[in-house]
């Protein structure tokens, strides 16, 4: 979407089009980090109220891919995100912003596992929201993204590619 001042867009320092060993998870066949991605986003609607960001496994082979990260609530004076703040240990998301669960069961980032095969394709995604959400860490991700639905003002996305090696 162009806004005002330019298309909405979201970046990454560390992320080119592949995941690092620092978004794969530590456990099920991967020694990665867990780490959230750093990410910064620019030209966001004017009357955007909150942000969310998600990271989604488009192949993930469940049927319905796979949620890796849900945060939303992110204050609109917020333009970045700090690599690891998916960990709630970490306390590096701003106040207000609330992790919801993940398709594991629980809240915060959850590391890239990809089964063997072709790569899967990860959707990095912030929205910039017309309010803030009335829902807690207990929202499944697609119940987040319904209510999302509804109040989102723009998007952007990256895709980044992720295999087991």
């Amino acid at each position: 979407m162009t806004t005002e001042n330019g298309t909405f867009t979201l970046k990454s320092n560390e992320l080119g089009g592949q995941l690092t060993n620092r978004q794969y998870a530590n456990g099920m066949g991967f020694n990665g980090e867990n780490k959230s991605p750093q990410l910064y986003w620019e030209n966001a609607p004017a009357a955007t109220q909150s942000f969310a960001v998600t990271i989604y496994d488009l192949d993930a082979p469940t049927g319905s891919g796979f949620w890796h990260w849900v945060v939303f609530n992110i204050p609109s004076n917020i333009r970045e995100l700090a690599a690891g703040a998916g960990d709630p240990g970490n306390h590096l998301l701003p106040e207000g912003a609330i992790q919801s669960n993940t398709d594991a069961g629980m809240p915060g980032y959850i590391g890239a596992a990809p089964n063997e095969g072709p790569a899967h394709r990860y959707l990095i995604t912030v929205h910039a929201l017309s309010k803030k959400l009335e829902l807690d860490k207990n929202a499944t991700p697609p119940y987040v993204g319904f209510n999302m639905h509804f109040v989102t003002l723009a998007k952007a996305s990256l895709v980044v590619y992720g295999q087991k090696q």
